[in-house]
């Protein structure tokens, strides 16, 4: 078993509470209110900005020019790919990226990306690559479990073009490149004592992935979404 399967693993209810989300249920569906995909999308939109942070962080933190240019791939990818997308979202609200950036925070974006940069200035490489992985390889596994879904790709869905950015190619070469990454640094530096440790790193950003969907939620609720 692979180092992240073996986090994975030990964080199944956490994992599953944060990949089986309803909020991601109502993406596939397209029952999710507009009002609350927006919410997300912005707040979502802030946390791109902080996670490149990390992904920089991660460039002074690695211990060779290899991992230096795999952090600076993921930092391009955030800002020049990833946050384009959800400008291009926003833009169909009235939406500039100034408004965007001028956002109120939730305490939601705050507590995990707060989490994700205090876990990396604390640690090493791994340690950071850790607590990223829910998000960078998660919504690879989300994006593909979803557009598996009868109907999640379909032009009347509005919520296809998230979806097939995050099930399609590119993305997922991302998230694989970042989990072979992820299980090479455990190679060189896990040991079982320190395993524990990574673990309890993996569960909490885990937990923290599941709360910032259930922001989303939430919001879904009050504008009168489905429990689809």
């Amino acid at each position: 078993m692979s180092f992240f399967e073996r986090l994975k693993a030990a964080a199944s209810a956490e994992w599953r509470a944060y990949t089986e989300h309803p909020f991601t249920n109502a993406l596939a569906d397209g029952s999710l209110a507009e009002a609350a995909f927006r919410h997300y999308l912005v707040q979502d939109y802030l946390f791109l900005i902080e996670f490149a942070r990390a992904y920089a962080l991660a460039v002074y933190k690695s211990p060779r020019l290899a991992d230096m240019r795999e952090a600076a791939a993921g930092l391009s990818a955030i800002i020049d790919v990833e946050m384009n997308l959800h400008v291009k979202l926003c833009a169909e609200w009235g939406l500039s990226p100034d408004d965007l950036e001028r956002a109120p925070p939730a305490v939601e974006m705050l507590a995990y990306t707060r989490y994700v940069l205090d876990a990396g200035m604390r640690g090493d490489l791994l340690a950071l690559k850790v607590a990223l992985a829910p998000c960078v390889i998660g919504y690879a596994e989300i994006a593909t479990r979803l557009a598996a879904h009868p109907g999640a790709l379909a032009p009347t869905n509005p919520y296809n073009v998230w979806i097939s950015e995050y099930a399609g190619a590119p993305y997922q070469e991302v998230a694989a490149n970042a989990l072979a990454q992820l299980d090479g640094l455990a190679d060189l530096y896990v040991t079982p004592a320190r395993e524990n440790d990574l673990i309890g790193i993996f569960k909490e950003a885990t937990r923290l992935e599941a709360d910032f969907w259930q922001m989303g939620w939430r919001a879904d609720q009050r504008h009168g979404g489905s429990d689809a």
